[in-house]
């Protein structure tokens, strides 16, 4: 038995294990719900070995975002360990014991991994902590409350005895359990929120060399696959003809899968090889034969009718009526790709009766129940290695479980007994679908005696849930991704209305970095700032007006302007300032920008202030990196990204033309974290959405338009 195993013992492990497992039930409530609303609980699992080093096991996949270093540091806090003895590794695939409670399987996304494990991992800690403890106590005959523990030393003070965790591990591994171990007050916290008191785990052997990646996979008798998928969306093969790929030195095999062609070969560029040699002819019935621009002119018409109402109070459409100036703004926002450093990919071993799966999987159980079902076995016959990613952004959190149930049927094509390693190459992916979906505004709306008094907008674009296994989230009509962040705006108008059209596509869309807020910030904060300029309000002063109902909205805002030391948005010299906040899974983001335009119209973005509120701040380096990186992102995004659909086939492939931010392009940037007691919440993806608006807010201050379509500067790639 091995910690794979849903019915693991605390003893049965132990067997295995020289030292002290926690592997123990610990009730945890899903992020906003009370323990009553709980229904299950979840395992946990740390290692203390005999050679005093622990190990947490992260049942989150690390790809740049920190929960090795988050997760570990809760742990570490709780144990009072040193930081020097901490070790961090992926958790197995076993939705019994590392369900993520608010995601309601194992995985990651939403930016869930702090949010949901911040009390499960202290008490864990704790739970280690007391049991050493008294495993010291039995020994030295003393009472455990004399003891104490100081960067992973055992001490007590009257017999001037110590001793570190490994010399205790076997002792503390025979005792039970104790009931509910206490955990620490924030007053006497160590390391979580305490600036430089940890260093991320992954970054040196990322840093040397010794991280493994999917890529790094090999195994004897390896095969390396790449697939020749159909250049239009929705296509399919009709035929092919595999004889020059097969005259290729290294070709070993091509097999048909649904996705397409595969080419089979004893390394990449044969694979690569074989497959520019095929010869395949696509049916193109059910293809997608629109283009990125009559998508938007259908959507356009579509926005000048009813939606299904997603939110309403009052009544907008009264007030609209009799307002003498009604504003309008319409917002257009593409195709995106999610583009990380390394492309999806992944190895898997199959024999006929079990299979062996190692990639970087962002969604365990859904990969897991895919493998499973492609190559016919139970589930208990497959196992998933979770490895680090090089990014993802979301494009390895996709619904249909695509990559995974490519792997496994690349396996079964070539039958049991040849490991194989499934490659994309960056232009598979770029030009491989699953985007942030192309999605337009109609934002309507009315100022009064320098009060905005009615808000309507109308949003246009397809599903992210729809055709997934959680389309049961999609109630009456209404994706939440689609209207998050448009639906529920932080901000005091009585007469509003949210409105829906949901429309179809053979382009396949997913998740993007802060899904829903891509777009929905961007809309939402230009256009508050259009009002509030047509009712001669400062962007800062008049949005904390009408923010009564989000005091930590309001507290952010204030930092940042603070920070920035806002007294106006400018025009100062050439440059000017714009300011935008954002709410994305209960963190709330606001953000100054600092911008210029050159002579050509395009902006610059010489400084960016950050504020955040993300609860208890568990690494604060952590989030200040990751605030750093998402204003990188989101800004390259917006300045220059898009997926471009022509008659159903992406023109962009590659960095050369699907543009991204280049060094000498990223701002300076300044972070300041709000304090808060709240629960903690996520920091991976609410940084992008404010640094859209702000730019774009800054260049209506420099006296130009808003930014209606995005990217800002077009045809750059």
């Amino acid at each position: 038995m091995t910690h794979h195993d849903a019915g693991l013992t605390r003893r049965a492990a132990l067997k295995g294990v020289a030292g002290l497992v926690i592997g123990f039930h610990l009730p945890c409530a899903a992020h906003g719900q009370s323990s009553a609303a709980t229904s299950f609980a979840q395992n946990a699992f740390i290692r203390i070995g005999t050679d005093d080093l622990v190990t947490v096991l992260i049942k989150h996949i690390e790809f740049g975002q920190g929960p090795f270093t988050g997760l570990t540091t809760l742990v570490a806090e709780e144990l009072d360990a040193d930081w020097a003895q901490m070790r961090a590794e992926h958790a197995p695939s076993n939705p019994a014991l590392y369900k993520n409670f608010i995601l309601g399987m194992q995985g990651t996304g939403g930016s869930s991994a702090i949010a949901n494990s911040y009390d499960q991992m202290r008490k864990a800690g704790a739970t280690a902590r007391a049991m050493l403890v008294q495993a010291a106590a039995n020994l030295w005959k003393v009472a455990p409350l004399e003891i104490v523990i100081e960067r992973g030393v055992l001490r007590h003070a009257a017999t001037m005895r110590e001793g570190r965790f490994g010399q205790f591990a076997e002792a503390a591994a025979r005792l039970p359990l104790p009931e509910d171990a206490p955990v620490k007050q924030p007053a006497s916290f160590r390391l979580i929120g305490r600036e430089g008191a940890v260093k991320k785990l992954d970054v040196p052997d990322k840093t040397d060399g010794k991280a493994q990646f999917t890529i790094d996979n090999y195994e004897p008798g390896m095969l390396t696959v790449v697939v020749a998928r159909p250049p239009r969306f929705g296509s399919k093969v009709a035929s092919f003809d595999a004889a020059a790929a097969r005259s290729i030195p290294g070709v070993v095999d091509i097999k048909q899968v649904p996705t397409g062609i595969a080419v089979y070969a004893e390394a990449m560029w044969p694979a690569l090889k074989g497959r520019e040699a095929l010869r395949i002819t696509w049916d193109d019935t059910a293809a997608e034969k629109r283009s990125s621009e009559q998508m938007i002119e259908e959507y356009r018409a579509l926005a000048r009718k009813p939606g299904i109402t997603a939110a309403v109070r009052g009544d907008v459409e009264a007030v609209l009526a009799r307002a003498g100036n009604v504003i309008e703004a319409e917002f257009v926002f593409p195709y995106l790709a999610h583009a990380p450093m390394e492309p999806l990919d992944g190895f898997l071993q199959w024999d006929g009766q079990r299979a062996r799966a190692r990639f970087g999987c962002q969604l365990q159980t859904g990969d897991h129940n895919m493998i499973a079902a492609v190559l016919g076995l139970p589930f208990e016959r497959v196992e998933i290695e979770t490895m680090l990613a090089g990014g993802s952004f979301g494009r390895r959190g996709q619904a249909d479980m695509h990559l995974a149930a490519e792997l496994a049927q690349a396996a079964k094509a070539i039958g049991p007994g040849r490991p194989v390693k499934l490659m994309w190459t960056r232009e598979d992916d770029i030009g491989g679908g699953y985007y942030r979906p192309l999605v337009l505004h109609r934002l309507r709306g009315a100022v009064n005696g320098g009060t905005i008094v009615a808000w309507a907008d109308r949003i246009v674009g397809q599903s992210i849930l729809k055709g997934t296994p959680f389309e049961s989230i999609i109630k009456d009509g209404i994706d939440p991704y689609s209207v998050e962040g448009a639906s529920d705006i932080p901000y005091d108008i009585s007469d509003f209305r949210c409105e829906l059209h949901t429309t179809e596509a053979a382009v396949p869309v997913l998740s993007w970095r802060s899904v829903g807020h891509t777009h929905t910030g961007y809309a939402v904060e230009c256009f508050v700032d259009e009002l509030l300029q047509a009712a001669g309000k400062d962007p800062v002063a008049g949005r904390l007006e009408i923010l009564g109902k989000s005091p930590r909205a309001a507290a952010a805002l204030r930092a940042v302007a603070a920070l920035a030391g806002w007294s106006g948005p400018g025009p100062v010299g050439k440059r000017a300032r714009g300011v935008a906040i954002v709410e994305a899974f209960g963190t709330w983001v606001a953000e100054i920008a600092e911008v210029s335009v050159d002579d050509g119209g395009s902006p610059r973005v010489h400084k960016v202030w950050c504020a955040v509120d993300c609860g208890v701040a568990v690494n604060p380096d952590v989030i200040r990196a990751q605030m750093e990186g998402g204003i990188g992102f989101g800004l390259g995004h917006v300045l220059f990204a898009e997926v471009t659909i022509e008659a159903g086939r992406p023109l962009q492939g590659n960095f050369d033309t699907y543009r991204s931010l280049r060094i000498d392009e990223m701002p300076e940037v300044e972070v300041v974290i709000v304090p808060s007691a709240e629960q903690p919440t996520g920091v991976g993806e609410p940084g992008v959405p404010p640094i859209g608006p702000a730019v774009a807010n800054a260049m209506a201050a420099l006296g130009l338009a808003r930014p209606r379509r995005l990217p800002m500067v077009r045809g750059t790639g």
